[in-house]
C-alpha cells in the first residue's frame, strides 16, 4: 500500500487552531516521555486570535517562513525557518530551523524529512552556506533525527524566566554595592592607620647625639 503524498505549504492564519492543537500534542508527548519536559515556562497555549495574528506577522517578514506538512488535507507537522547573518559582523547568510513538530501519530512516516527537505531547498535558494537547528533538550527523538541528517552540536541554548533573572541581577547589584562599601571602609581605615603612624613618628622626641 503506497503512502499518501505529503504536501508542504506556508502556514496561513486559518491554520491557527490546528497548529495550537499540534503544538500542544507535541508538548504533552515530550512531557510524558521525560521527567523535565518542555512545558515549564516554555509553553503557554495561545488563543486562536493571537496565533492567527502571529502567523500573519510571520508571513509578512521576508526572511521568515512557517511551513506546514499536510496528509490527506490535515496538518500533521510544522517547522519554522528564518534567514540571518552567521554572526552580527558578517553578511553571509545562514538559515535557522526551529520548532520542528510532528504529530505523535504521524512520526516515522517521513513527515519530518519532507519538511526539512523543503527548508533546505529554501536555504539553497538564498545561498546559505550553513543550516542551524534547535530542538528541545529533552526530546531524544528529535536529537536522534537531526544527528542522522548530519547535524552536529555547535552551541547550547539556555532559557530562564525574565523575572528570575531580574531578581538575580538585583541581588548581584546589592551584593556589589555592599562589597564596594566594605572596600571603601577598609581603605579609609588603612589611610587613618597610616596617618596615625606618621603622626606618631613626627611627634617622637629625637635621640641626642653622643
Amino acid at each position: 500500500m503506497s503512502r499518501l503524498p505529503i504536501v508542504v505549504r506556508d502556514a496561513e492564519p486559518e491554520d491557527a487552531s490546528a497548529l495550537i492543537e499540534l503544538w500542544g500534542s507535541c508538548v504533552d508527548a515530550v512531557e510524558k516521555d521525560t521527567a523535565e519536559g518542555i512545558g515549564a515556562g516554555a509553553w503557554r497555549e495561545p488563543k486562536i486570535a493571537e496565533s492567527a495574528a502571529a502567523i500573519s506577522t510571520h508571513n509578512a517578514d521576508p526572511v521568515k517562513r512557517l511551513l506546514v506538512a499536510l496528509l490527506n488535507g490535515a496538518i500533521v507537522g510544522v517547522v519554522a525557518v528564518r534567514l540571518q547573518a552567521i554572526t552580527p559582523i558578517h553578511c553571509t547568510q545562514t538559515m535557522v530551523v526551529s520548532d520542528l513538530h510532528i504529530g505523535p501519530r504521524f512520526r516515522r512516516k517521513s513527515v519530518a524529512s519532507v519538511l526539512m527537505s523543503a527548508a533546505v531547498s529554501w536555504a539553497e535558494e538564498h545561498d546559505c552556506e550553513l543550516v542551524l537547528t534547535t530542538a528541545p533538550a529533552s526530546s531524544r527523538d528529535a536529537h536522534r533525527f537531526l544527528t542522522r541528517l548530519g547535524f552536529g552540536q555547535v552551541a547550547v541554548v539556555r532559557g530562564a524566566q525574565t523575572s528570575a533573572l531580574r531578581s538575580r541581577f538585583v541581588g548581584m547589584a546589592t551584593s556589589s554595592k555592599d562589597t564596594g562599601r566594605l572596600i571603601a571602609v577598609r581603605r579609609t581605615l588603612r589611610r587613618r592607620q597610616r596617618s596615625a603612624h606618621l603622626a606618631f613618628l613626627t611627634s617622637e622626641p629625637g635621640v641626642p647625639e653622643s
